[in-house]
C-alpha cells in the first residue's frame, strides 16, 4: 500500500454503534413496554442495542443508574409551567392532568418509578421542586408539601392505569343479579359519562384531594377556568 492509498477496515469487522443515555433510554423502554420491568435486564438491554454487554457498561454504570434515567425521561415530560403562572390550585391541577397522562402512554413505568430514589435523576427533582417551590410561594405549610404530593401520585399513578383499563372493566355480566346495587351504579355512571368514565373519575377523584388537601393546609382551593375546561 502506498502512501496516497486510503487506509480500509478490515473486512468482518463489526462496525462501531455510538450508544447515548438517549439511545439506552430509549430501548430500555422499549423492553419494559413489550415485556414488562421483569424483561429489562442489562443484557437484553445490550441486545435491543446491538452491543456487547461489555459495551453498554463503558456508558452506563448499572441498572439501576438505567432506571434513574428512565425516571427523568418520564418525569420531564410532566407539565409544571402553570406554578407561579396561575393560582395554586389551577396549577396543581395542570400538573396532576399532565402527569396522568404521560403515565397513561408509560403504565410498565409506574412499578418503577413509584419505588425509585429521586437522588441522581436531576430532572425528576427539577420537576419536584417547582411544585414545592409553588405550593411554598401560595402559603402552604411546608411540613405539608410532600404528603399532599404523595397522596396525589398515589391517585395519579392508580387513574393512569384505569385511563388504559378496558371500558367495561365493571360489566357485571352474569353476576348482575347478584350485585344490583352496584351494575345499578355502573349503568349510571356509564351513561353519564358518555364514554368518559375514566376522565370522569379522575376529575371527581382530583377535585375531591384538592379540596381536602387545602382544607388541612389551611387554603382555599381558587376555582376557575383550569378547573372547567379540564371538567369538560
Amino acid at each position: 500500500m502506498t502512501r496516497d492509498e486510503p487506509r480500509r477496515r478490515s473486512a468482518g469487522r463489526p462496525v462501531s454503534r455510538v450508544l447515548s443515555q438517549e439511545r439506552i433510554v430509549t430501548a430500555a423502554v422499549n423492553i419494559i413496554s413489550s415485556g414488562g420491568y421483569g424483561a429489562l435486564t442489562m443484557s437484553a438491554l445490550a441486545r435491543r442495542l446491538g452491543v456487547a454487554p461489555s459495551a453498554l457498561y463503558n456508558h452506563v454504570a448499572s441498572k439501576q443508574e438505567v432506571l434513574r434515567w428512565l425516571q427523568d425521561y418520564a418525569m420531564s415530560s410532566v407539565d409544571v409551567s402553570a406554578f407561579g403562572a396561575e393560582p395554586w390550585s389551577a396549577a396543581l391541577r395542570t400538573w396532576a392532568r399532565s402527569y396522568r397522562g404521560v403515565f397513561a402512554r408509560h403504565t410498565p413505568l409506574i412499578p418503577v418509578i413509584a419505588v425509585l430514589q429521586v437522588s441522581g435523576a436531576p430532572r425528576t427533582l427539577a420537576m419536584y421542586e417547582a411544585v414545592a417551590a409553588g405550593l411554598e410561594r401560595a402559603g402552604w405549610p411546608p411540613e405539608q408539601i410532600v404528603p399532599a404530593i404523595v397522596a396525589l401520585e398515589s391517585f395519579i399513578y392508580g387513574s393512569a392505569y384505569d385511563a388504559v383499563a378496558p371500558s367495561d372493566i365493571f360489566d357485571t355480566g352474569a353476576l348482575a343479579a347478584e350485585s344490583p346495587h352496584f351494575t345499578a351504579a355502573v349503568h349510571q355512571q356509564a351513561g353519564r359519562a358518555e364514554g368518559r368514565a375514566a376522565d370522569a373519575a379522575f376529575e371527581a377523584g382530583l377535585e375531591a384531594l384538592i379540596t381536602g388537601l387545602a382544607r388541612r393546609a389551611g387554603l382555599a382551593a381558587e376555582y376557575g377556568s383550569s378547573a372547567e375546561s379540564g371538567a369538560r
